[in-house]
């Protein structure tokens, strides 16, 4: 089981810890079914880059990047090192603790 912190870019949200959380769901999936809005145009299958995140720590507890999750992620608004789309983030066998910054996505908020 895992722990995951989401901590917020936007101005006026909330840091939420997620507490008990199984493996083999994907960071979207987590955020969605916990009420925390992420961005997912293309309904999660990496075909856009709208679910972008930050990986602040804990990496080494989702599966690795993908050459067609990189070519996406260079897509994204403000990418940096860190960054993922939750669409692709399938949390491994195990448990430990994430932190994960989700960008301002306030510029979605006319689509």
């Amino acid at each position: 089981m895992y722990t995951i912190r989401f901590t917020f870019e936007q101005a006026g949200l909330e840091p939420q810890m997620l507490q008990g959380v199984k493996p083999g769901q994907s960071l979207l999936e987590v955020a969605l079914l916990n009420n925390i809005e992420l961005h997912h145009n293309c309904g999660g299958v990496c075909a856009c880059s709208t679910c972008h995140l930050y990986i602040e720590s804990g990496d080494k507890f989702l599966e690795e990047i993908s050459d067609k999750e990189e070519d996406f992620i260079d897509r994204a608004v403000n990418p940096r090192l860190n960054s993922r789309l939750g669409c692709q983030c399938l949390l491994l066998e195990g448990q430990g603790e994430l932190d994960i910054r989700i960008p301002d996505q306030s510029q979605f908020l006319g689509e």
